[in-house]
């Protein structure tokens, strides 16, 4: 049994989690070359929601700080999550986009590129994983782990063999509500090594109290790296501590041989700014406790939290559990699609908007209808044909690959943002979030002009220790 390796996630996932990926470059800077002394298989850093809550909140360069990471992480491999068709929005791109993000990631720095599809509909895997291949960096394909009718263990396995056979240098079984059991993940990991070479990582979230366990049986059935967090960031809704799991796997076959010293040190820095978010409000502790209708209602933690916001908003916060409930009969309705960005997003305000109504899909929000139209690709199971009728009343529905239907819109980008452009990924960040960049372009003129910049500026967007 090799040493079991871990991807440290305290960059992106943990504080994205936690703090709805408020970290700010400033207080990353002055731990990173300790971190790159560890011996991570690797750091995760960017991607997910890191692009999207630079520009919007902390007024920050993605691109900016991908380069700014890759010059402390010398010795350490630079992962980013991708949303695969999607890139890091919450629409498809057309392929000459998707093809040029991979090129200007790479280029600036990742390492590592594991990409996933909400619905793991292998088409919208395609683009990505050969523009990946085409620069020569690690194309991870993870798949979004659920449970329902359609989803058994040879569901699982024949998936894994499609992956491997599109080109995967890694799998990745991205667990993103906590789900995953212990004796079921031991049993997975078993199969998927019975029917693929390729090395297998684990990527869960503590939000149903499960996941160390889930480490240590999937360690145990042969899983060969794990996905944690430095514990200032971990648990709850984040992954589990890095340094327990470490310390818990020391003098055994599956020993990572990474020093807990330098793990202690690291914590004991981010429990510094840990301290500053709960002083702040920014980090909640009830997003630290286990939630155990996770396991009912397969509601990721940053779903819940969206929830509980729009009943607030609506004053009917005490609809909670109707809405709770309806949630998995959405999900059914829709043809059983794992909840993660953007299916659980669509699902949850579908459920939303059935209880607040009264009526169910009396009200359908654009999203709902690009879903049950196809626009995000196809769903393991059929979905209720009288709910699709409803909203759709006629129209017709995709049922090849949906990229198919965008045409290029590179060049269209490129002349939208050329008053901008200070740098070749500008088209890149405006293509994603056009309003978004537009006023973070604004706010970066203001900063080399000179002018006052107090508008731009919020005592809650950046927390220095």
């Amino acid at each position: 049994m090799a040493n079991v390796k871990i991807t440290e996630t305290i960059l992106r996932d943990a504080h994205q989690s936690l703090i709805a990926t408020r970290m700010p470059f400033q207080v990353m800077e002055p731990i990173l070359d300790t971190m790159d002394k560890v011996g991570f298989h690797a750091v995760e850093c960017w991607g997910g929601a890191t692009f999207d809550a630079c520009l919007r909140f902390l007024k920050e360069d993605p691109w900016e700080r991908l380069r700014k990471l890759k010059k402390h992480f010398k010795n350490t491999k630079l992962q980013m999550l991708f949303r695969g068709q999607n890139i890091l929005g919450y629409n498809h791109y057309s392929d000459d986009v998707v093809e040029y993000f991979v090129k200007k990631s790479v280029e600036n720095g990742v390492d590592i590129i594991r990409v996933f599809d909400c619905l793991n509909d292998t088409r919208n895997l395609e683009t990505t994983i050969k523009a990946t291949k085409k620069e020569g960096a690690h194309i991870q394909i993870a798949f979004s782990y659920t449970t329902g009718k359609a989803y058994t263990t040879d569901y699982w396995c024949d998936l894994a063999k499609k992956l491997e056979n599109m080109g995967a240098d890694s799998l990745c079984i991205k667990d993103m509500s906590g789900l995953l059991l212990p004796y079921v993940t031991e049993n997975l990991i078993k199969k998927l090594k019975a029917v693929t070479k390729l090395p297998i990582e684990l990527h869960t979230h503590y939000t149903s109290g499960m996941a160390s366990m889930t480490c240590l049986k999937a360690v145990e059935a042969g899983c060969d790296i794990l996905d944690t967090a430095i514990s200032s960031f971990a648990l709850g809704t984040s992954q589990p501590a890095t340094e327990v799991l470490v310390k818990a796997l020391e003098n055994t076959p599956y020993d990572t041989k990474l020093d807990i010293n330098i793990l202690i040190d690291i914590a004991k820095y981010f429990n510094k700014y840990r301290d500053e978010c709960l002083k702040d409000g920014l980090l909640n502790p009830k997003v630290l406790g286990v939630n155990v209708n996770t396991l009912k209602y397969q509601v990721p933690g940053g779903m819940l939290s969206n929830l509980i916001k729009q009943l607030t908003d609506a004053g009917q916060i005490d609809k909670l559990d109707e809405v709770l409930e309806e949630i998995p009969r959405v999900r059914e309705d829709f043809g059983e699609p794992p909840l993660v960005t953007p299916s659980s997003q669509i699902v949850g305000t579908q459920a939303v908007m059935n209880v607040l109504s009264g009526e169910r899909y009396k009200i359908v929000p654009k999203e709902s209808k690009k879903l049950v139209k196809g626009e995000f690709g196809k769903t393991i199971l059929d979905m209720n044909e009288d709910v699709v009728n409803k909203i759709l009343n006629g129209e017709e529905r995709i049922v090849d690959r949906p990229a198919n239907h965008i045409k290029p819109q590179l060049k269209q980008f490129e002349k939208e943002v050329e008053l901008y452009k200070k740098q070749d990924e500008d088209v890149l960040t405006y293509a994603l979030f056009p309003a978004i960049a537009q006023d973070f372009f604004e706010y970066r003129e203001s900063k080399t002009t000179g002018v006052d910049k107090s508008q731009y500026d919020d005592k809650n967007k950046t927390y220095p220790i």
